[in-house]
């Protein structure tokens, strides 16, 4: 087992979450709200689970300057050192980039989990256990690590990962060397890749030594890394929103996987089976929710569904709703605000978002 001291976890919790309207709103997305009905946000379950890997201290939260206040008040047990205020949105490079050089300035010898803040993982007791092998594998081997999900079905909403089977290590051979990273395919592609029986989902979830990444940035990508390393001695210091402000006005925009994954040598992947969606629609959230005998998910206290079924219903509690004649629909009542989609089309929820603002204002988004 790793020392637990060396174990961080970067939480990146910047999105906006424009797929979950109305109910996610620039002013609160959706990693800052109840969606599940449980009694915690998914930022916040995020944080408990990664409590169980490494200690509160070691978590750092990287998000949207505007959401600064809504992390420190969801996640009390952090100090505003540990939350990482992004200027502006430059995708997930500059963000690691970013938590790299400020956990450098605290512990060089650090073994880090870098996740999504609003997955779903219904098996917490496998994924500390996956994620830990992970961590072990990283703290013997100079290698970049990802989870990628056994695939249940012929999903175009993800990203996937093919794998060959020659292992990181002969005393971890679970994981994988990674051969290919694939964009979302359509569905012909999705199936050939479901019956090849060696493509995986994208998690988006990364585990690294905090050595291995900071040598794989100045090899794969140097011009953000550099813009970075400028501030060393500021990091953690009252000079460093300033010093972050004027980089990422210099920063590109560019993901992870992209700049640095995909174009790797040493990556690897060790498939997981944890119960696992990245919750980025209210299809995935359907999906994951009890449903009635007609198969509608509901949420709300006063919904009566006539000749309906295969509908998800998030409605407030109080509200009294009458469906009838619904098949596949997502119906959502929020913020003054009620959205009834096809649930095939809900990918056209973005484009709603910004008809929205052009023609009604702000105040709706």
């Amino acid at each position: 087992m790793n020392n637990l001291k060396n174990n961080y976890c970067v939480i990146m919790a910047g999105g906006v979450g424009t797929r979950f309207w109305p109910i996610s709103r620039t002013s609160r997305p959706k990693q800052f709200i109840d969606i599940l009905g449980v009694g915690k946000t998914l930022i916040q379950l995020t944080f408990e689970r990664f409590k169980k890997i490494c200690l509160p201290e070691n978590v750092y939260v990287v998000t949207n300057a505007i959401y600064k206040d809504l992390v420190l008040e969801q996640l009390p047990e952090l100090s505003e050192n540990q939350v990482l205020c992004e200027p502006a949105m430059r995708n997930t490079a500059p963000c690691v980039a970013y938590a790299n050089y400020k956990i450098n300035e605290v512990n060089p010898d650090a073994l880090i989990v870098v996740a999504p803040s609003d997955h779903i993982i219904l098996n917490e007791e496998a994924f500390v256990n996956d994620v830990n092998t992970a961590l072990k594998a990283a703290s013997n081997n100079d290698s970049l690590l990802t989870l990628g999900i056994k695939p249940s079905r012929p999903d175009t909403g993800y990203g996937y990962i093919q794998y060959i089977e020659k292992s990181i290590s002969t005393e971890i051979p679970e994981i994988k060397k990674v051969k290919t990273f694939t964009e979302k395919p359509n569905l012909e592609i999705a199936k050939s890749f479901l019956a090849s029986g060696d493509f995986l989902w994208n998690s988006g979830i990364f585990i690294w030594s905090l050595k291995s990444i900071m040598s794989a940035f100045k090899q794969y990508l140097n011009e953000v890394d550099s813009l970075f390393a400028e501030g060393v001695g500021i990091y953690n210091t009252s000079d460093e929103v300033n010093f972050i402000g004027k980089t990422y006005a210099l920063c590109k925009n560019i993901s992870i996987d992209y700049g640095i994954m995909e174009k790797a040598e040493h990556v690897y992947v060790l498939a997981v089976d944890f119960g696992w969606s990245d919750l980025g629609t209210w299809g995935s959230l359907y999906d994951i929710r009890e449903k009635d005998k007609h198969d509608n998910a509901v949420m709300g206290n006063n919904v009566m569904l006539y000749d309906s079924k295969k509908c998800i219903v998030n409605v407030p509690k109080d509200k009294l709703v009458v469906l009838q004649g619904l098949s596949d629909y997502i119906v959502v009542e929020d913020n003054n605000t009620l959205l009834v989609c096809r649930k095939e089309d809900e990918q056209h929820i973005r484009q709603f978002v910004t008809d929205v603002k052009l023609e009604k204002g702000e105040k709706f988004v």
